[in-house]
């Protein structure tokens, strides 16, 4: 039976996909802004994408504008993303200093979630999962590849190592070059549900091509799809309204 991960009154990995909208703003200001505006959304999490916020390189403003974050959205669930370049995201910094980061902001306490990418050092993830677990946060590993989309056992492949490394939800994202690619993935996730997962998983197919994916987890397997609401953090990411209506509508269907 596989488990399902609960906090803040959300169950993941049982219904409908959970909502989850990203936080992009570059200044404070912006960032407080887009949070009063998800609190009029029907969602269910929110990924503070810290990456795009222009004082990223202050652990101490980091920290600053976390507080303020949580203080405006007291009760809803809260990833904390840096999304490092090489994997899509908008700056790069030092491995010692993202996992500094990453640690620091853990122990604060302030959010549920702390999402760090797969391709790491293995002691540098574990540390991560540990100091996370102390804490009460959960920990989703991810993988992102927004050049192509590999083979469905590679595919799989990094979605277990992420499940041994201690991920309370695995992650990945990968570009479809073709429809195949899309199909790829959604065999691979299946696949992965049926044999493989003892938790709950996210798996997505970018862009225009890979819509279907963000919108049938309940059939395949993910847990949590992605949606926008003013500016979107990857490519394919759909309205949060539209969203809402046809994961419920595949939901009753089923």
């Amino acid at each position: 039976m596989t488990k399902t991960v609960s906090v803040r009154g959300l169950t993941i990995g049982a219904g409908t996909p959970k909502i989850c909208v990203p936080l992009v703003g570059e200044t404070l200001a912006q960032i407080k802004e887009e949070a009063v505006s998800l609190l009029e959304l029907d969602i269910d999490i929110v990924e503070w994408r810290v990456d795009f916020f222009n004082q990223v390189d202050s652990i101490e403003k980091v920290k600053a504008a976390l507080v303020e974050i949580r203080s405006l959205l007291p009760n809803i669930p809260l990833i904390f993303t840096f999304r490092s370049h090489k994997e899509g995201g908008e700056k790069e910094v030092s491995t010692s200093y993202y996992f500094e980061l990453n640690k620091t902001i853990v122990e604060t306490g302030l959010v549920d979630f702390v999402d760090v990418e797969l391709f790491n050092d293995e002691k540098d993830i574990n540390r991560i999962v540990e100091t996370a677990h102390t804490t009460n946060v959960f920990v989703i590993i991810s993988n992102h590849d927004f050049h192509k989309t590999p083979e469905k056992e590679e595919i799989i492949a990094r979605l277990r190592r992420a499940q041994e490394l201690g991920a309370d939800i695995p992650k990945i994202a990968v570009m479809p070059t073709s429809t195949a690619d899309v199909l790829t993935l959604l065999d691979a996730t299946n696949t992965m549900k049926e044999k493989f997962a003892d938790r709950p998983f996210i798996t997505m197919s970018m862009a225009g091509k890979g819509v279907i994916s963000r919108l049938s987890g309940e059939v395949f397997g993910s847990a949590v799809t992605f949606g926008a609401a003013k500016k979107a953090s990857a490519p394919g990411q759909v309205d949060v309204k539209e969203l809402r209506r046809v994961l419920n509508l595949l939901h009753e269907c089923l």
